[in-house]
């Protein structure tokens, strides 16, 4: 892991941040990518919020590079562009939690600072046996108190590390290793017999489902609409093709009519379906339907002042787009170079 092979605290911070609800395989070419466009926090800094979220695109978690586009300017107007080394001032910036902050002053800094990820909390509440709800306020603090006692102080940066990859590679969440666990002889778990018992959590409830309906709106010169979502919200500061959630009991056309009425002030006649994608976000299912419109009343306008651009499809690439919606662009760009089937 190229992460591991560095001890700039920088990109240390840059990988803990990928890191957070990614697997390895998928961060590591984000992180190369990302690296070379801004190999310091300072080129961080001085970069744009969309060339910032378009190497960011398909990651997921927008937030976490919007917060360190921030950080990052924060880094270089307060501290001079050097990564705090001190507890109490990295967690000062955007989006560095206890865990990140944790994870870069002791490996950066070889500070004393115990890590509590999700594969520390797993490690240790088998070896412990705990059992409590994983997920408690009460658990967590309970994890950290003897992720502090067990750490390291000689190499604690090297102790975190052991520890979270032994929860990555050995004491997974499900089918353990335990017979190449080093852990072995002192983990209750084990001994009980039933390490995939630990650690306790609620059942998940099902995700709910919402369809959406998007418009593709596109003027005399064959561009097409698209605005930026509000950057405070879900995958804040992307763009997309504008639409909206279907009422209950409404037909998908007259959610799209609808949704660009009251979004964007306009009248659009349906024109033809373009496409249905099925997509998976952390907490519910979209299945978003695109219809080809043609404005036939109004001037777009934004009923929330977000920014609008016309753009031609072989300029959709420059911009930051939602997975759902990158597919349908994937599908323009194909019918640009197929004109026969736009038909």
């Amino acid at each position: 892991m190229p992460w591991r092979e560095t001890d700039d605290p920088f990109h240390i911070w840059l990988s803990e941040v990928m890191l957070q609800q990614t697997r390895v395989d998928q961060a590591r070419p984000y992180y190369e990518r990302f690296v070379e466009a801004f190999p310091t926090v300072t080129a961080l800094a001085e970069a744009e919020l969309d060339a910032v979220l378009r190497l960011w695109e398909g990651l997921g978690y927008y937030s976490r590079a919007r917060n360190l586009h921030r950080a990052a300017k924060m880094v270089t107007e307060e501290f001079a562009g050097q990564v705090p080394a001190t507890y109490e001032a990295i967690r000062r910036l955007p989006g560095v939690g206890p865990y990140t902050a944790a994870a870069v002053l002791s490996i950066a800094f070889d500070a004393p600072h115990a890590v509590l990820d999700g594969n520390v909390a797993r490690v240790l509440a088998r070896v412990f046996t705990i059992e409590e709800e994983i997920g408690a306020g009460r658990t967590r603090r309970r994890l950290q108190a003897l992720a502090d006692v067990l750490l390291n102080p000689d190499c604690p940066g090297d102790f975190n590390q052991a520890v979270m990859e032994l929860g990555a590679t050995i004491c997974t969440p499900s089918a353990p290793a335990c017979p190449a666990c080093p852990l072995q002889s002192a983990c209750g778990a084990y001994a009980l017999g039933t390490p995939e018992a630990f650690p306790f959590s609620k059942k998940k409830a099902p995700l709910p489902h919402y369809d959406i309906a998007v418009g593709l709106i596109f003027d005399d010169e064959g561009r097409i609409l698209i605005q930026r979502r509000p950057e405070d919200g879900l995958l804040g500061g992307l763009w997309e093709f504008p639409g909206g959630k279907r009422e209950p009991g409404e037909a998908l056309p007259e959610t799209c009519r609808r949704e660009l009425r009251e979004e964007l002030n306009i009248e659009v006649e349906i024109e033809a379906p373009f496409g249905t994608i099925n997509h998976a976000y952390t907490h519910f299912k979209i299945t978003l339907h695109a219809f080809r419109c043609r404005l036939v009343a109004g001037e777009p306008v934004s009923s929330r002042a977000l920014p609008m651009q016309w753009v031609p499809i072989e300029r959709l690439d420059e911009f930051a787009f939602p997975r759902a919606n990158r597919r349908l662009i994937e599908r323009l760009h194909y019918l640009q170079d197929n004109p026969s089937l736009f038909d």
